[in-house]
């Protein structure tokens, strides 16, 4: 099988990245092992992606090389072990894989069969590709933390994990703050954000403050400004929750993050609970719900733009700008439309 494989990311994933061949994934042997062969028909880029491997000398204590990246996808289950009674062969199922040596941009993957989820009908796999991180991400950030009514806010509306939960909070009953960028505000609105912040001519945290104590929950999908977390103690309830899951990476970032966690209030520390989110292992009864919505068009994933599979190193460019809205899809097997 072609996948895309990287032995270092230095100088930047999308310059070390090749196309390369190697054998088809052989299932587990295990008589407990429940697994399928995948053939990945789409797969969805996510900062996580090319963040871990440009770790350096960190990423390779977390994942081994050479390495495929890449954690999520949509494709056709083409061969499964005994023990697997849940996925017929030729179904089509969406899901995620975490972050290993063997990712999505492949043209197949072995899976445990508690990652995947049948994908509905009329659902194309370019949708389902992006279900898997930044869906779920939203999903299990935002709906374990709010009741309907609650006030959400989200720094950082217009990207992957922001596009899905803006419309996540609305199907929950929640009115939505967001953060974006100007020319991101059509876009936050059309999903459903009662009210958008331009953090290109406005103070986020200011503005956030002056509204009072009135949000149940803070999801910060960028990692900035850097005082977002201290300024919550102003628009938060005291029974809020402040969710981070994005951060840029670097030194400084790390250093904020575990300042956040150890500081108390007392010594100048926020005030507010502090979670940061990490999304790991099998989670079928959220992605289920999230294929629910999609069917119920409460949740229609957006996507940027959508690349050949010989375009890997262009997707990942893209994805890097920073500047995306919503989803960056990879095409694995060339199809119409």
């Amino acid at each position: 099988m072609k996948a895309w494989q990287y032995s270092t990311a230095t100088g930047g994933l999308q310059k070390t990245l090749k196309l390369t061949t190697l054998p088809l994934p052989t299932l587990s042997p295990a008589h407990s092992a429940a697994e399928v062969l995948i053939q990945v028909l789409s797969a969805a880029l996510n900062p996580a992606d090319y963040k871990l491997p440009e770790l350096g000398l960190v990423s390779h204590v977390m994942i081994r090389t050479p390495a495929v990246p890449g954690m999520d996808f949509c494709g056709r289950v083409v061969k499964a072990t005994s023990t697997v009674d849940s996925l017929r062969i030729g179904e089509l199922v969406f899901g995620r894989l975490d972050a290993s040596q063997h990712g999505t941009l492949a043209e197949y993957i072995a899976v445990p069969a508690k990652m995947c989820t049948s994908l509905p009908d009329g659902v194309d796999p370019d949708i389902g590709a992006t279900l898997g991180v930044a869906g779920l991400t939203a999903y299990k950030v935002i709906a374990p933390n709010v009741k309907a009514g609650d006030k959400v806010f989200i720094n950082g509306g217009s990207g992957g994990t922001g596009t899905f939960g803006i419309q996540i909070a609305k199907a929950l009953g929640c009115q939505v703050t967001v953060s974006c960028s100007t020319g991101k505000i059509e876009l936050c609105r059309s999903l459903g954000a009662d009210e958008v912040i331009d953090y290109t001519t406005t103070d986020v945290a200011q503005a956030l403050k002056e509204g009072g104590l009135a949000f149940a929950l803070c999801v910060d999908n960028v990692g900035s400004p850097a005082g977002l977390y201290k300024a919550a103690d102003g628009f938060l309830l005291p029974g809020g929750k402040f969710v981070q899951v994005g951060v840029p990476v670097g030194w400084q970032s790390a250093k904020t993050l575990v300042s956040r966690w150890i500081t108390p209030a007392v010594l100048g520390g926020g005030k507010r609970p502090y979670e940061f989110f990490s999304i790991r292992g099998p989670m079928q009864a959220e992605q289920e719900q999230l294929a629910r919505w999609v069917v119920e068009g409460k949740v229609k994933p957006v996507v940027e733009q959508v690349f050949a599979f010989g375009e890997v190193p262009r997707a990942f460019e893209k994805l890097k700008t920073g500047r995306c809205a919503g989803k960056v899809v990879v095409r694995v097997v060339k199809r119409e439309g």
